[in-house]
This record gives C-alpha cells, sequence and structure tokens, in this order.
C-alpha cells in the first residue's frame, strides 16, 4: 500500500517537472527523428575570413617568373637541349607563397643554364678562328659575325636566332661559338673555316 503511493507520487512529480521546461528549451534540444540540430546563426569572424589578393604582387611575380622561364629556354634552345617543362601553375594560382617559390625555382634554373652555356666546348677554338675571321658584329654580306656564317649555314645550324634576332651579327658571341659547336657535332667538324682551322692547327 505505501509501494502503491509512493510510485503515485513520483509519477506526479516527474508531469510536473515536465510541464515546467519552457516550450523553446524543449524544441532546441530536439528535432524531427533522424535530423540533425540546425546550425547557430552566427555571424562570420573577420580573422578566419580568406585574406585579400594582392593583385599587383601576383602579377610582379608572374612577369617574373616568366622572364625567368624565358631565359633558361633560350638558352637551352641555343645550345640543343631539351626545354625544362613547365606546370603553367603560375597561371591558376593566386598564392603568392607558391607564386615566390616558382619565380625563385625558374630563377635557380636560368642560373644553372646560363652557367651551362658559358662552358661551350670547344671554346678555345672557337676564339682561335674568330681571330682570324671577323668582329663578332660583322654585318657584311655574305658573311656575317666573328666566325663569317653564311645565310646558308645560318639557316642549316641557328634557325632559331636567325628568326629571333637577325643574321648572326646581332647574335652573341656565345650564340655564334654554339651555332658553330652544332655543326661541328653535326659531323662538318672545323671544315666550314679550312684556312683559319689549319692556322689554328685544328685540321
Amino acid at each position: 500500500m505505501i509501494a502503491h503511493r509512493l510510485r503515485g507520487l513520483l509519477l506526479a512529480l516527474a508531469s510536473a517537472l515536465a510541464l515546467a521546461v519552457p516550450a523553446g528549451v524543449a524544441g532546441a534540444q530536439s528535432g524531427p527523428e533522424g535530423s540533425e540540430p540546425e546550425p547557430a546563426d552566427t555571424e562570420t569572424d573577420p580573422q578566419t575570413a580568406p585574406p585579400a589578393v594582392d593583385r599587383k604582387r601576383v602579377n610582379v611575380l608572374r612577369r617574373q617568373i616568366r622572364s625567368h622561364r624565358a631565359n633558361a629556354w633560350h638558352w637551352q634552345r641555343v645550345m640543343g637541349k631539351r626545354r625544362t617543362p613547365t606546370s603553367y601553375g603560375e597561371r591558376r594560382t593566386t598564392s603568392l607563397a607558391k607564386l615566390t617559390w616558382m619565380r625563385n625555382l625558374w630563377r635557380a634554373r636560368a642560373t644553372r643554364v646560363r652557367a651551362g652555356a658559358r662552358r661551350v666546348p670547344n671554346r678555345g677554338a672557337w676564339l682561335c678562328i674568330h681571330r682570324y675571321e671577323g668582329a663578332w658584329n660583322d654585318p657584311h654580306s655574305p658573311y656575317y659575325g666573328g666566325l663569317q656564317m653564311d645565310i646558308t649555314f645560318q639557316r642549316a645550324y641557328g634557325r632559331y636566332l636567325l628568326g629571333k634576332k637577325g643574321t648572326a651579327n646581332r647574335w652573341k658571341p656565345l650564340e655564334q661559338m654554339w651555332t658553330a659547336e652544332r655543326a661541328r657535332r653535326s659531323g662538318r667538324g672545323f671544315y666550314p673555316w679550312p684556312n683559319t682551322a689549319r692556322r689554328c692547327g685544328l685540321i
């Protein structure tokens, strides 16, 4: 009998507590069965917003990348070497950190390629031939430059430079020597310069 009354009192107390909870609080704690609670409506924290893109700096870095890349590719073509590939990532990214990394990478590549170009094979031989041939900027037809290359020779071994800069008298001495070296490697040796090559002891 006492247990029956105690159970009744507990049930009545539970019902009273349930009625005391505000409707808004109960709604916030539960929703339709199987649904996720709605996120709180909060304002965006300015500190977490993505930083504004510095377009001027982005464009400067992209120009520097293009300049270093073009320099590396130029000397690779002059030397007859395979061109270093590029991912063209700088066209898509606006990350200053990534663009700076790309700029530094291409600057280092261009520096290495230029250093390799200065080590032209048979440099002493080409300088000796030049001594008996003409000035590096000799513009007089039919032979041009310091190694006196005619147009047929320039088309065969320096077509890229001929199209880009004109006749050999407009080329840098290294570009002229690399063109001559490419002819030598093709099997012609030093024979395009028969007299001066003999004076230099090359044939």
